[in-house]
């Protein structure tokens, strides 16, 4: 058996159309949704993800005000922009870029967005919602290994999930996600950490594998069990002398023995990537939806 390739791209390319085609029909109510990143600093890495968070933006359709700040902004500052947005009309999703400075406390920031604008779903009330199943902006990530799994047919409700890594990020929210009473949940989840004892046993057992360990190889070709859909969400880079740049990226999956094995698997670099800023998107149409009363 060799895996079919979930692509993340076109995933993702089919999620946009759908949102461009919204908002589309949104502008004829008078209704642009507008989102609003901010940059503190100037690292390259996050410079390069709100740019592109920018072009997706202007792709759709939507309304975008990207901030730039410098290094040294005082926390107060930050907060001051956030409570800006706030009450900015025109703004319906709010993503401040992490990771901050070290001088500033990423905790009060976060809760300094409004709930209603928080399109990250960073918020402890937006998470204390996911948790009791409620209505919610679902963390962009999580969502979008959601969206991979239903859009490519995988059968969740009943199935043996185990997720490595217990990350706010992707562990923590994908668990809560696929455990829920509802369609796109009732699965059985187990969660594996780095002080989970006889890893490769847990992960045989699973119908559905989701890597978010952070660590290249982590999980193996003997480690899966034939059929077994594979999830991929690392990233990371190893020494490639043959590559111009050095390095190349790999996920936490060591994808050539595993595909051999699992009936769908993600590639990195193209898998959960592209999915990310895209529920993003969907995340700041709903949110505009929700403040016009239309249901979303």
């Amino acid at each position: 058996m060799t895996a079919q390739i979930i692509d993340g791209k076109a995933v993702a390319e089919q999620l946009r159309a759908e949102l461009k085609s919204k908002v589309a029909d949104l502008k004829t109510k008078d209704i642009l949704p507008g989102l609003a990143v901010v940059l503190v600093g100037d690292d390259p890495a996050s410079r390069s993800y709100v740019t592109a968070k920018g072009r997706a933006c202007d792709e759709i359709g939507l309304y975008s005000d990207n901030r730039c700040l410098p290094e040294l902004t005082a926390q107060e500052d930050l907060i001051s922009l956030v409570e800006e947005f706030n009450h900015d009309p025109r703004i319906h999703g709010i993503l401040v870029q992490l990771p901050l400075p070290k001088h500033i406390d990423e905790g009060p920031v976060v809760l300094a967005i409004d709930p209603a604008k928080d399109v990250d779903g960073f918020h402890p009330v937006n998470v204390g919602k996911m948790v009791i199943g409620q209505e919610c902006f679902l963390p962009c990530t999580p969502h979008g290994i959601l969206q991979l799994l239903l859009r490519s047919g995988v059968q969740i409700e009943g199935a043996e999930v185990v997720v490595v890594g217990r990350s706010n990020i992707v562990g923590k929210p994908i668990a809560n996600m696929l455990i829920q009473k509802s369609l796109t949940g009732n699965a059985t989840v187990t969660v594996c950490h780095t002080r989970t004892h006889n890893l490769a046993d847990h992960v045989r057992r699973a119908d559905i594998i989701i890597a978010a360990a952070g660590r290249p190889n982590t999980i193996t070709a003997d480690m899966v069990k034939e059929g077994a859909v594979v999830i991929d969400v690392g990233v990371n880079r190893v020494e490639d002398a043959t590559r111009k740049r050095g390095y190349r990226l790999v996920g936490d999956v060591d994808f050539d023995s595993v595909k051999e094995k699992a009936s769908l698997i993600t590639p990195v670099p193209g898998g959960v990537g592209p999915m990310t800023i895209t529920m993003l998107l969907y995340n700041t149409v709903q949110s505009a939806m929700r403040a016009a009363g239309l249901e979303a």
